[in-house]
């Protein structure tokens, strides 16, 4: 695969003008990522707000395995893996409630890769999800 943009057909639809992740070199940067589905942009565990901006209950480990399953969709296509992913940049809205049952479901995943990690909180993402990751993996 040669370098440049990579456009999965297995991940939702980005939000704006970007790819799903841009290859260069040995390396697959993957933009940054949340749970919706593709096709329909149901977000499992449900939204963290309503359509009139009410705050709303939602399973932050739910979002958290669709954020992965949309990662591993993406890193798949672009020839690459979970299993080589060197770096990867969490986000989440509200990390004392949040941080523990994203934890848990990241180490399903990630425990035996030991890929180094940041996790910060952010006061809002762009669309109404409780976590996003981004993350860069070998080709």
């Amino acid at each position: 695969m040669r370098d440049g943009p990579i456009y999965s057909e297995n991940a939702p639809k980005a939000v704006g003008s970007y790819p799903h992740a841009f290859k260069s070199g040995d390396f697959i940067f993957v933009s940054g990522v949340g749970p919706r589905q593709k096709n329909t942009d149901e977000i499992p565990g449900g939204p963290t707000r309503g359509p009139d901006g009410q705050s709303m209950d939602y399973d932050i480990k739910l979002q958290t395995r669709a954020v992965i399953e949309n990662i591993k969709a993406i890193l798949q296509d672009a020839g690459s893996s979970l299993e080589k992913v060197v770096d990867c940049t969490s986000f989440l809205v509200d990390m004392e409630r949040d941080f523990k049952g994203y934890n848990e479901v990241y180490a399903e995943y990630f425990s035996d890769i030991q890929c180094s990690r940041t996790t910060v909180e952010v006061g809002s993402l762009p669309t109404p999800i409780a976590v996003e990751l981004k993350v860069i993996a070998r080709n």
